[in-house]
């Protein structure tokens, strides 16, 4: 049997999340992130007894929900079967290497009709930047490197509830814009947010300041608006799901319908040509 490849260097992971948090973590993402949990709790008609947390920053999501169990985000979650009736996967989702594997664990910790919850960045998260990086290292070098994670659109992502067995699955966007003074500072935000580049196989020798200044020039262009400043987009992708239980609403089977769609409509019905 063969390894199976490593998306994450979950090493490298770790070491830029402690040097963010030992220098003051830049975390308005996650209060972002933190304000979607709690729009979509409010409005679900329960009262949620033992939730768990899976993440990165547990001093933030441990301040935000006090009684909730904290989880590192490791290959192998610390959730007991069946212990939850709520799971929070909070902002880790895009930096597994098995998210499948994640969110199947997550959904084996939930009680019956427990929710599943994940905020993870999406695919068109920093566009603007990972064009900009891939057109200046081609012409600069006459290659590519891996520089930022390859995070899934928004339907590869959800079809994740499904794959996991969650029920009720349901994935949506918010696209996040932020402003920044130049390409620098947007990569200092990312390296003060513990989301620097920690994929496995990423470059292992410093990289030419050539690439750099020239991965700023396009980056301009690309993503400077009038004043001049950089704008970039954050894809924040929720996805919403409940372990299986008998009291949630089924789809009928097909042709048990017991009124016709055209009465309910007031309008004639007509046969589709053949």
């Amino acid at each position: 049997m063969t390894d199976t490849p490593r998306l994450t260097d979950r090493s490298a992971l770790a070491r830029n999340r402690a040097r963010a948090i030992a220098q003051g973590p830049e975390l308005f993402l996650h209060e972002a992130a933190l304000d979607e949990v709690q729009d979509r709790l409010s409005m679900v008609n329960r009262a949620f007894t033992k939730p768990a947390i899976v993440t990165g920053f547990p001093d933030f999501w441990s301040s935000a929900m006090p009684h909730a169990k904290i989880v590192p985000d490791d290959e192998v979650l610390a959730l007991d079967q069946g212990a939850h009736d709520l799971v929070i996967h909070a902002m880790a989702l895009h930096w597994a290497n098995d998210p499948v594997g994640q969110v199947i664990q997550c959904r084996r910790s939930l009680q019956a009709d427990g929710m599943f919850l994940s905020m993870a960045f999406g695919g068109q998260t920093l566009a603007h930047l990972r064009t900009a990086l891939a057109e200046a290292e081609s012409q600069i070098t006459g290659g590519l490197s891996p520089r930022v994670a390859p995070m899934a659109e928004i339907r590869g992502m959800g079809a994740l509830l499904q794959r996991a067995g969650l029920a009720l699955p349901v994935a949506d966007s918010v696209p996040l814009k932020v402003s920044y003074a130049d390409t620098l500072a947007l990569m200092r935000d990312l390296r003060a947010m513990g989301e620097g580049n920690a994929l496995a196989a990423r470059l292992r020798h410093p990289t030419r300041r050539a690439v750099f200044a020239r991965a700023s020039a396009i980056h301009a262009e690309l993503a400077a608006d009038a004043a001049g400043r950089m704008t970039e987009t954050f894809e924040l992708v929720i996805l919403t799901g409940w372990a299986p239980d008998d009291s949630q609403p089924k789809p009928l089977r097909p042709g048990s319908a017991q009124s016709r769609l055209a009465d309910a409509l007031g309008t004639q019905e007509t046969k589709l040509r053949d």
